[in-house]
């Protein structure tokens, strides 16, 4: 496992502790009123589930946020190059919430075991942001979790090619968040992307980034 660094003052590190993101989350979650999230927040025209024609499928995403003392870090997957959907793309662990599942904490802490192998004993869900809406149709709920410091994830070689950390003050830092747009069925379609050193973060993963800024910090 990667953890990615860059230069942040001792100020600003204090700022991105664990102790300060639950005390902000504290009081910020669960939102009221509710809302929904989505692709189709920088794309109106395309509607929430713009390739989907079906009833959205219910999903689940853990955002692992490790306690690094003064300047915590997020836990991202890099996904393998040989799977069907988004190959090769940075992603929070998670997936479909299954029959058997109690709920979409117990499906995020499911699949991040199945991914990465960081056990349920070792993560303390403190919330849920609004569900993310993608264009694919899924109703994805992201659940926060505060990860054990001592975790060694142990990445599903079918499906995850590595296992990385992110500073979360660069993460909520909105200067890092740009929109870009490629052309699709001929328009143009937005998107967030966070570029950091070697990876590139986009798509629903910088989206579910974005409604953590503004919901925790925006």
């Amino acid at each position: 496992m990667t953890i990615i660094e860059d230069n942040a003052s001792t100020c600003e590190r204090a700022a991105f502790s664990v102790a300060d993101f639950r005390e902000r989350a504290s009081r910020r979650i669960p939102v009221h009123p509710p809302r929904d999230t989505g692709d189709h927040i920088l794309n109106p025209d395309l509607g929430p589930y713009a390739t989907w024609s079906g009833p959205p499928r219910d999903a689940a995403v853990l955002i692992p946020i490790v306690d690094r003392g003064d300047r915590a870090t997020v836990l991202l997957t890099l996904r393998t190059d040989h799977l069907q959907a988004h190959a090769g793309q940075v992603a929070f662990p998670g997936g479909k919430i299954d029959p058997q599942d109690a709920g979409p904490e117990a499906a995020a802490i499911r699949e991040t075991f199945e991914e990465v192998g960081i056990e349920a004993s070792a993560v303390e869900t403190v919330g849920r942001l609004c569900p993310y809406l993608t264009g694919s149709g899924y109703r994805v709920v992201p659940v926060i979790g505060i990860l054990d410091p001592a975790i060694r994830p142990r990445p599903n070689p079918n499906e995850v090619a590595d296992v990385f950390e992110v500073p979360l003050d660069f993460l909520m830092n909105p200067a890092n968040h740009l929109r870009q747009s490629r052309e699709w069925q001929g328009k143009q379609r937005y998107f967030y992307a966070m570029p950091f050193q070697n990876r590139f973060i986009w798509g629903v993963t910088a989206g579910i980034v974005r409604s953590l800024y503004e919901t925790v910090y925006g």
